[in-house]
């Protein structure tokens, strides 16, 4: 009867002064409203365009209509030149070299004996054409083709007209750039340091510049054949060269691993083994362990990623003659395979995604974005450049005018958490309210798919709700345009959405050692209430309380003896700002919980635990995202400690018994087993004092201690694990 009425009145008096510092700022509270906004070009990139293309600004708008001129029955188009009549293509796996004209007829020029065209320029009315592996130069005009040089390389990457009649010629495996003249005498004119000499540009005074693969260097080759290296790019691969305006020169740089021509000797044994399954081209020589490897759309995942830099690809522009290296752009995910100047701009063909880059006062600008995976080569054409596609081989082109209707289909947004959906608002321009519409979709999966839910009609307006989709953790949305004049336009779209609320989690609930209490790093005793002399009137917890305005990022451990802590971590799924209550109970008591300390914002307290009688209890955490979801329906979680033995008592000493030269003697708690045991003779300094077992973990214990007859004070003081110290006098009786 007596403990009962002592819990009635604990629980209706106990208070507590919070050990806090400073106000921390949590996350958006789960129940508020949050937004996907999409407003940066960076951001509609991620999306599919189909039409549509996004500007400097990053404001979406139907992209010129691109028309599809013809394609080729080869598998791989690997260069592409333009020619009088249209386009030139080399290709594989058949060796051979077509002319697609304007109107889409396709007429074979070459059939080669070797299996690639990797290398095809146009000369005025001559078609240059290298077949590999073998590095057999083709010249072909009105009369026909023949076999015009034998670079007698393993492969010719890259050819250039000098201007004279003559050719330029770029070989691997060997890194050797070959020049032949009109009648078709030519040798060496320069051997690089590298495997091999990727791309070449022909400049007006004679002299040439040459990117090469292995080591990415960009070397400029003077017209009395001596060279220096302009730039020794951290990428592998000088892909593209290309002429701007004035003496700008350009250059693309990729990780070889990127290319679509797999150029290592460690792809070799990959190459033999898929060359069935995937149709790919692979030649090697007696001497060389080269491979060339056809990567097929879709195969990029399997590459080794990018090194270096962290780039997958680069643009750099410099003097043409030598000088600064500037980097224009770095591509993440995307791999440039050519450069196009054109309309007082730089064009950007990549690959795995199609897409069509232009560079506007220093921002990449999507143009273009094609059906197939990879756009190989960039022609000048009459009102933006010709696109040469692989995987598919063809041929696109840019007209006048803007395409009728695009779509925009953005990356699945992920709400972090299952959610509802509320209302998309847009910004930019619309003639008419049909030319710019919404729909949405929702799913739980991070790719889209057949367990989503189905497209939304379509609807116009500012304000387009989208409440109607299932709720979801991913939301998608689908934008139509349609032309107009003055054409419509994006510039923002934001969706609302809130999280359903989830249950906070505690995890690692911890009872430190008793005495141990934790404290802000700066933790100042001299400005705190430190030691209570008595409970105050807000209760019988009195605790350590700081002041708000310091740091409490760091914490350090101190010691004070009669106070106990617990520390815990908290997390809750929807980021919601938690409080907790912190509980007790005897544990032979199984009914109701007394309270601590309750809307606690920390995840640890101390507290002075004197005020609780001897015995066993059990604590409980409660973690509340009451402070988010006041208005709706809070969440909690609770966990309990083990037993927590609370004990003030120090040990007790026993039966004591004498002999000569020794005293022998008992002691005892009686709820923490014992820690430390020391003795002093006549004052002298405290020594370790072992019990007769050796091993002092018991609650009980028995000491023997050896006496000399000349002692006359005999001291000991034994300590518990709960910190209890007593001190007892053996000395012998007078």
């Amino acid at each position: 009867m007596r403990r009962g009425r002592w819990l009635r009145q604990l629980a209706v008096t106990t208070a507590i002064a919070l050990a806090q510092i400073g106000t921390v700022v949590g996350p958006l509270e789960g129940s508020e409203v949050r937004f996907f906004s999409m407003s940066r070009r960076g951001a509609f990139l991620e999306g599919d365009l189909d039409g549509v293309s996004v500007d400097s600004l990053g404001v979406l708008g139907l992209a010129n209509r691109v028309a599809r001129v013809g394609s080729v029955e080869e598998p791989y188009l690997f260069t592409a030149a333009r020619h009088p009549d249209g386009w030139v293509l080399g290709t594989g796996n058949a060796g051979r070299v077509v002319l697609l004209d304007e109107s889409g007829g396709v007429t074979t020029l070459l059939e080669a004996d070797e299996p690639t065209i990797f290398a095809v320029a146009v000369d005025g009315e001559v078609v240059w054409a290298a077949s590999s592996p073998g590095g057999r130069v083709h010249r072909i005009d009105g009369e026909g083709a023949e076999a015009f040089y034998e670079t007698r390389e393993t492969y010719v990457w890259a050819l250039a007209p000098d201007g004279a009649g003559g050719l330029w010629i770029a070989t691997g495996t060997d890194g050797r750039v070959h020049r032949v003249d009109a009648s078709g005498r030519g040798s060496v004119a320069y051997d690089v340091d590298d495997v091999h000499v990727r791309s070449l540009l022909a400049l007006d005074d004679g002299r040439l510049l040459m990117g090469t693969a292995g080591e990415g260097l960009l070397l400029l080759l003077e017209a009395d054949g001596s060279a220096r290296t302009l730039y020794d790019s951290a990428l592998a691969e000088i892909v593209a060269l290309e002429r701007g305006a004035g003496d700008l020169c350009f250059a693309a740089a990729i990780q070889s691993e990127a290319g679509l021509v797999d150029m290592t000797a460690q792809a070799q044994a990959q190459a033999q083994a898929q060359a069935q399954a995937h149709g790919q081209t692979q030649a090697t020589t007696g001497e060389q362990a080269a491979s060339v490897t056809v990567v097929e759309s879709g195969s990029q995942a399997a590459r080794p990623a990018p090194s270096g830099n962290g780039f997958r690809s680069q643009v750099l522009r410099f003097p043409c003659g030598g000088g600064v290296m500037e980097t224009l752009w770095g591509f993440d995910d995307a791999t440039v395979y050519d450069l196009l100047w054109q309309d007082d701009r730089l064009w950007i063909a990549t690959g795995q995604e199609g897409k069509v880059f232009s560079l506007q006062d220093g921002n990449v600008v999507l143009e273009e974005d094609v059906d197939e995976r990879q756009v190989v080569a960039l022609l000048a054409d009459r009102h933006g450049p010709a696109l040469a596609t692989t995987n598919a081989a063809a041929v696109y082109r840019v007209l006048a005018e803007s395409e009728e209707r695009g779509v925009y289909t953005s990356a699945a947004l992920d709400a972090g958490e299952i959610a509802e959906f509320g209302t998309l608002h847009w910004r930019g321009r619309a003639p008419r309210a049909e030319a710019v519409r919404f729909s949405v979709r929702s799913g739980m999966s991070a790719t889209p798919d057949r367990t989503w839910s189905s497209w939304s009609e379509p609807r116009s307006g500012r304000e387009v709700p989208v409440g109607g989709v299932p709720p979801g953790r991913y939301l998608q949305f689908r934008l139509e345009l349609a032309r107009t004049d003055p054409p419509p336009a994006v510039s923002e779209v934001s969706i609302s959405y809130r999280q359903k609320n989830l249950a906070p989690k505690i995890e690692n609930l911890e009872v430190l050692d008793a005495g141990q209490v934790l404290v802000p790093a700066n933790f100042n005793p001299a400005a705190q209430v430190f030691e209570p002399v008595r409970p105050n009137r807000d209760g019988i917890f009195t605790t350590l309380t700081p002041e708000r305005e310091r740091d409490n990022s760091r914490l350090k451990t101190l010691w004070k003896r009669g106070y106990r802590t617990f520390r815990w971590s908290g997390e809750d799924p929807n980021e919601d700002e938690l409080s907790y209550t912190l509980e007790f109970r005897p544990e032979s008591e199984t009914g109701r919980w007394f309270p601590i300390v309750e809307e606690y914002q920390e995840s640890y307290f101390s507290f002075d635990a004197t005020v609780l009688p001897d015995g066993v209890y059990r604590f409980r955490v409660t973690a509340s995202d009451a402070a988010a979801n006041g208005d709706g329906e809070p969440l909690r979680a609770s966990r309990v400690t083990g037993p927590v033995t609370i004990d003030h008592t120090p040990p007790v000493l026993g039966k004591v018994d004498r002999q000569a030269g020794r005293i022998g003697f008992e002691v005892g708690d009686a709820l923490n087993p014992l820690r430390q045991a020391e003795y002093s003779l006549d004052g002298g300094e405290w020594l370790d004092l072992a019990p007769a077992d050796g091993l002092l973990d018991g609650r009980s214990e028995r000491f023997e201690l050896a006496v000399e007859p000349e002692v006359g004070l005999v001291l000991v003081r034994v300590m518990d694990t709960s910190f209890n110290l007593a001190t007892f006098d053996l000395s012998p009786t007078p």
